[in-house]
């Protein structure tokens, strides 16, 4: 029996290495060609650079091109006051929908666990269409365009995290004179903690690494984010890929240092919300 169980183990660690590599190739294959010409890089994509093709220049050239304080902090802003709202305005929704089980409620949060099967493509052009009649077609309809998108997701993950929440700490609160929104800010909001950064991080990889709606509604000079700008490197007849690595590379790497600092809190938020919920 404990030869088996060791067998099994070595059996899923190859797996699991032989996963990894799979996954992490095609990043490894990035960074190695961000220190590559691109004559190097066509000569061997695969090969890592030695000695004599190893080249820092594609990083500063990059960093001029993509024009990268404005293009980060465009990338920046649009995460961080999307994620807020989403953050702010789901969590009181699904507090809401737990604390009021009525017809109505019940209907609302299945409406929100249905959005999430509805592609974005479907209603991409509608959508589009009504944000340019409401003139709406700048940075911060496209926050509000991010607030409906990632809503659906947010709602049912809070939903389920907030049916653990003892309600005897809201009536105490109650009854010591708390209003609704006293109740929720002062009570409720500081116990949500781990499922609010499973959220935060949630939300924010997708929104920091999205490129099809800020190209369809923010895709101007000046207001261009990492994904949009790294795009220019791209062009119809030719493709600096030299460049295009080491702008991608600049581009992974705030949203990684963000994932490695906050990773753990994704299963403990999501763990948490789905056994007590």
């Amino acid at each position: 029996m404990k030869k088996k169980n060791v067998i099994s183990t070595a059996i899923l660690t190859i797996i699991g290495i032989v996963l990894s590599v799979l996954f992490l190739s095609p990043i490894l294959i990035l960074l190695s060609n961000s220190f590559k010409s691109l004559k190097n890089i066509y000569l061997n994509v695969l090969a890592f650079p030695n000695a004599d093709t190893f080249t820092l220049k594609n990083y500063p050239e990059a960093f001029v091109k993509l024009d990268f304080i404005r293009s980060l902090l465009n990338s920046l802003g649009i995460t961080v006051a999307s994620t807020i709202l989403l953050l702010l305005f789901c969590s009181m929704a699904a507090w809401v929908l737990v604390r009021h089980k009525t017809k109505l409620s019940n209907t609302i949060f299945m409406i929100y666990a249905a959005a999430t099967l509805i592609p974005f493509q479907c209603v991409m052009l509608p959508l589009v269409r009504l944000m340019d009649t409401l003139h709406m077609m700048n940075r911060w309809g496209l926050v509000l365009m991010y607030l409906g998108f990632g809503s659906s997701l947010s709602v049912i993950l809070f939903h389920g995290f907030i049916k653990s929440v003892p309600m005897e700490l809201e009536e105490a609160a109650r009854i010591d004179g708390c209003n609704m929104f006293q109740t929720f800010f002062l009570i409720v909001l500081p116990l949500l903690k781990p499922i609010m950064v499973t959220v935060a991080i949630l939300n924010s990889m997708w929104i920091w690494n999205d490129f099809l709606l800020p190209q369809l509604m923010i895709n101007k000079p000046g207001w261009q984010t990492l994904p949009l700008k790294t795009f220019l490197f791209f062009g119809q007849f030719s493709k600096k890929w030299d460049l295009a690595t080491a702008g991608l590379v600049m581009c992974m790497l705030p949203i990684i240092i963000f994932y490695l600092v906050s990773q753990k809190h994704i299963v403990k938020g999501v763990a948490e919300g789905a056994i007590k919920g």
